[in-house]
């Protein structure tokens, strides 16, 4: 019953962060704990279920824990190989296969250390297992509530629409990737101009890279004004060369338009709760919505995610995970009789 309790409080902190504001990670975090602890109160109520069913339970969490990690392996080793398959071998195009591998190694490492019932490797396996549970949990977190985040109702009075660059081909073309986001932007222009009155003000972001023959931005524009969008509902910011920056740079062009005013901003799916964090540290009153991706883009470009997300929250992450380690180890010696 205690655990019941606890998930009610964690969902019930869930929901008011997510009333006072959709775009925190800690409204993850809530969710994560939430749904945890209702396993568990499940869990500790399963010889109460009918006959059989408790049976069926357990059998079904020892498959998933015992061949969940090796199925999970694979599959990202395979999506890891089909990513340099077609995205080439760009050291982040090898996250999944990296992942794929690294798990393979630590169920071997767990295994060696059954076998050979050795104590200082058995302390490395478990204190490893801990921390890397502790990342995983924060993993499971922000994939739900990207999900989650993903499916919330667009705001029907905004007054912008930002879409985000992401790099052009040979320089002055929009890739299929960027070509989704200014589709998608389209759809949301679309929808909030049929609501009547004034419609948005859609701005393409994106600066002049390196080896770029223009700003992403003007090739954004002119893809969308050859297809038809009213080139005088366009506004371009040309300056910005990061993610941060297409917030902060658009923010001001924002609030010389029309101050306070509110903004649907359009990445890719796998991109938009990351964006939100983004949006909102940098002050900008806005929704992020996200358009399709290649499924086999999607292991990779979550993983890189939730790196820049764990990373950025770093001092809080690493420090958790130097105690975990730190316990794991006190833990195996005292265990071991050397303390």
């Amino acid at each position: 019953m205690t655990a019941f309790v606890v998930a009610a409080v964690f969902l019930l902190l869930f929901g008011v962060g997510v009333l006072r504001d959709r775009r925190r990670f800690g409204n993850a975090v809530y969710l994560g704990l939430a749904v945890a602890f209702l396993c568990l109160g499940l869990l500790t109520e399963i010889d109460a279920a009918p006959q059989g069913v408790a049976e069926t339970v357990m059998i079904v969490v020892l498959l998933t824990f015992c061949l969940g990690p090796v199925v999970l392996a694979a599959l990202l080793c395979a999506n890891g190989v089909k990513m340099v398959r077609k995205e080439g071998r760009h050291p982040s195009n090898l996250l999944s296969l990296l992942a794929g591998l690294g798990m393979f190694a630590l169920i071997g490492l767990v295994i060696a250390a059954l076998i050979t019932r050795s104590k200082p490797l058995g302390v490395a396996v478990g204190t490893t297992v801990v921390v890397l549970g502790y990342i995983s949990f924060l993993f499971a977190c922000f994939i739900g509530y990207s999900y989650l985040y993903g499916r919330m109702r667009v705001r029907r009075d905004a007054g912008f629409v930002l879409v985000l660059g992401s790099g052009l081909i040979g320089g002055t073309r929009v890739p299929p990737l960027l070509a989704g986001r200014l589709e998608r932007g389209r759809q949301v222009y679309d929808a909030l101009a049929a609501r009547g009155g004034q419609p948005p003000v859609l701005i393409v972001s994106g600066g002049q890279g390196e080896d770029e023959g223009v700003p992403e931005s003007h090739a954004m524009a002119g893809y969308l004004v050859e297809r038809g969008f009213p080139a005088d509902r366009i506004v371009r910011e040309d300056r910005s060369r990061t993610t941060e920056e297409n917030m902060l740079f658009s923010k001001r062009l924002m609030d010389e338009l029309a101050p306070d005013a509110e903004c649907v901003i359009v990445t890719n799916n796998f991109h938009a709760f990351r964006a939100a964090l983004m949006a909102r540290r940098a002050g900008v009153n806005g929704q992020v919505v996200g358009s399709p991706t290649a499924a086999y883009f999607w292991p990779t470009a979550t993983l890189r995610e939730f790196a820049a997300v764990f990373l950025h929250y770093r001092k809080v992450n690493l420090g958790i995970c130097l105690l975990l380690a730190l316990l794991g180890v006190v833990a195996g010696l005292t265990g071991s009789g050397r303390l």
